[in-house]
């Protein structure tokens, strides 16, 4: 494995993912399943950065380990709270619940879980249930 060089942070912006993905397997091996090109920017500049810096230290990998995991984003708003929008034509109503998000007789983990299987392709959830503004 070779060691990028810390310059080629500067140059991350200009190229596609394609190219991103090669800088990743010719330094770090096999590429994580990401398409988009503005995150795995970020996860590749991370990583050339640690590799020549360093990582996380001990002490923050210790918090990191002790901090409990995120909620998913939704549940912020409540137990009880219903959140509803027109789908092809007929209302779709999800509740946030104390173990998700309840749709239909499931529960789901996540609202893009429930965005999901409810739109039957892959959705963000709070940008589908209008929570988020619309990318422009």
């Amino acid at each position: 494995m070779s060691r990028p060089d810390l310059d080629i942070v500067e140059t991350l912006d200009a190229l596609d993912l394609d190219a991103l993905f090669g800088i990743w397997k010719k330094n770090y091996g096999s590429p994580p399943p990401l398409r988009s090109p503005t995150l795995f920017r970020l996860m590749l500049a991370w990583r050339i950065q640690a590799s020549i810096q360093g990582g996380l230290g001990p002490l923050t990998r210790k918090e990191l380990a002790r901090a409990p995991a995120p909620k998913a984003e939704g549940l912020s708003l409540g137990i009880g709270t219903k959140l509803g929008r027109i789908w092809k034509g007929r209302m779709v109503e999800v509740e946030v619940t104390e173990n998700g998000f309840s749709h239909d007789g499931e529960i789901y983990d996540s609202l893009s879980a429930a965005a999901t299987a409810i739109a039957g392709t892959r959705w963000n959830g709070p940008r589908f249930f209008g929570l988020r503004e619309p990318k422009v």
